[in-house]
């Protein structure tokens, strides 16, 4: 039989193709947005801690990967013999067909989700809670944003076999592209003319919606952008007296009071015991450096203070107020945890900044999430904050397109952004190439010089000892001292004093 190229060609024309080819992009798209919904739902309860959620949603998952999507096609077909009231909806070929093809592809995104997930640094979500952003907040803004953009390509590649799939939908009489080849070629018998034309519309809908995909993972992709996006905020000088007068807001006044009570602190990691008992008192406008050893404690000692860890003994109070206790002393208050979270900025050794977001983004996130300013009043605001860092300059650039030193410098300023009367800093230079060090450590100075209540983990003894009111030694848990800079260096037969011997403190 000769092949009939004119008979081919008038299909790539022909009207009923058309429509059943817009069928499959209706079909496809919409199991793919309900897949990614839906998937992502099922991905967060495969990771929950509540252990019937997690066990119900590996379930889902481990049943509809397992089952053909033909059985399952035919299987919610026919529903409505058993359940008469799902006629109504199910009896529809369309939406028989949505429904049998977003079941089973939703557990198969929800694996890429998984994916995604996974490759999401921890520290996102600690900063996030430093911050105060709560669950849904986090992946919204957070967690969503950064693991949905691991995940596309696979999404992508996804949706292509969702495109494939709706060729089985024609065992339910949905006129979809196959079922129509079908019902040409069993009239006139020109099976390879029919066939390359349903190849044909197959084809073109996967390139069009590939392209389309691929040119959203492109926008998505930040670290392919070199260049800074401006915005008319950029353009507002920042004298340097505001810039002055916003540090000045968010540092806590020197004064009477006790701003930070830690008494009894206990912590376990399974056996073992990293705070035995630690009682710890800031005064308000103090300056307090942790050191000691690696291992001693320092850095678990902080967290707890801000609820990044949980106590297994003890309490932490803010300004004579309840902040955080042990589990079996009862929960706190909601009311009384959110007022303390957002009166304690923290500083982490890596960082943490939202890589998603711009320098000025990451500043503003958490004022705009719990509504302190919004619009131009707030941009304002933190460009004064990142002036004051000397990071107003590169407020549109995202965190890749800076250096260690000056990425740390925008994770204080977003720390202050939120006006906290304490800062904590867990180690925040250790990160940094020994040339970015010192640029880290006069923004801080300067915070302490305009009277901010700080807490610093650190491993630069003479910063410490020359900024500080006081400096804590920890070993092993507990703290072996507590006090002035100058009693400290004063110690020549004490354990500090063989850990100082190596460092010319003067």
């Amino acid at each position: 039989m000769v092949f009939d190229w004119h008979y081919a060609a008038s299909l790539l024309v022909d009207v009923e193709f058309w429509k059943a080819a817009w069928l499959v992009v209706e079909l496809s798209v919409a199991t793919w947005v309900i897949g990614i919904v839906a998937g992502f739902m099922l991905a967060l309860g495969k990771q929950s801690t509540f252990v019937p959620l997690r066990a119900a949603c590996g379930a889902y998952i481990w049943l509809f990967r397992s089952l053909p999507l033909l059985v399952l096609l035919i299987f919610v077909y026919n529903l409505p013999q058993v359940l008469p009231w799902s006629g109504g909806v199910l009896s529809d070929p369309f939406w028989a067909g949505l429904i049998a093809l977003s079941i089973s592809e939703t557990a198969y995104i929800a694996e890429i989700h998984r994916g995604g997930l996974l490759a999401l640094n921890k520290g996102q979500l600690e900063a996030g809670r430093a911050l105060g952003i709560g669950f849904v907040g986090l992946q919204r803004l957070i967690v969503l944003p950064q693991a949905f953009r691991v995940a596309l390509p696979s999404l992508i590649n996804e949706y292509i076999t969702i495109v494939k799939l709706t060729s089985l939908v024609s065992v339910i009489s949905l006129a979809e592209i196959l079922l129509v080849g079908e019902r040409l070629y069993t009239q006139n018998f020109k099976v390879l003319e029919t066939m390359l034309a349903v190849s044909f519309y197959y084809v073109l809908i996967v390139t069009v919606f590939g392209h389309l995909l691929k040119l959203l993972e492109k926008r998505l992709d930040v670290t392919r952008r070199k260049h800074a996006v401006m915005i008319d905020v950029a353009a507002q000088p920042v004298s340097p007296a505001d810039a002055s007068a916003a540090l000045a807001n968010s540092a806590g006044a020197r004064g009477a009071g006790r701003a930070l009570e830690a008494s009894g602190i206990h912590k376990r990691y399974g056996q073992h015991e990293v705070l035995k008992g630690i009682d710890l008192t800031v005064q308000a406008g103090e300056v307090v450096s942790i050191i000691g050893p690696s291992g001693s404690g320092k850095t678990s000692l902080i967290r707890t203070l801000n609820g990044l860890e949980t106590l297994d003994d003890g309490e932490v109070r803010l300004h004579g107020r309840g902040f955080l206790q042990a589990a079996h002393r009862g929960k706190p208050q909601r009311g009384e945890y959110m007022r303390g979270i957002l009166d304690i900025g923290m500083v982490f050794q890596n960082f943490n900044l939202f890589p998603h977001k711009t320098v000025l983004q990451n500043v503003t996130l958490a004022p705009r999430y719990h509504g302190r300013l919004t619009g131009s009043a707030l941009d304002a605001d933190c460009m004064q904050l990142l002036a004051k860092v000397g990071m107003a300059a590169h407020a549109h650039k995202y965190p890749h397109q800076l250096s260690g030193g000056q990425q740390q410098r925008v994770a204080i300023a977003r720390a202050l952004a939120m006006q906290p009367s304490i800062v904590l800093f867990d180690e925040p230079t250790s990160a940094l190439d020994p040339e970015l060090v010192q640029e880290v450590l006069k923004v801080i100075e300067q915070l302490a010089r305009d009277g901010m209540t700080m807490i610093i983990v650190t491993h630069e003894i003479k910063f410490a000892f020359r900024i500080s009111d006081r400096v804590v030694f920890m070993e092993g848990g507990r703290i072996l001292s507590d006090g002035p800079p100058v009693e400290l260096a004063k110690q020549k037969t004490s354990r500090i004093a063989s850990f100082l011997q190596d460092v010319h403190i003067a």
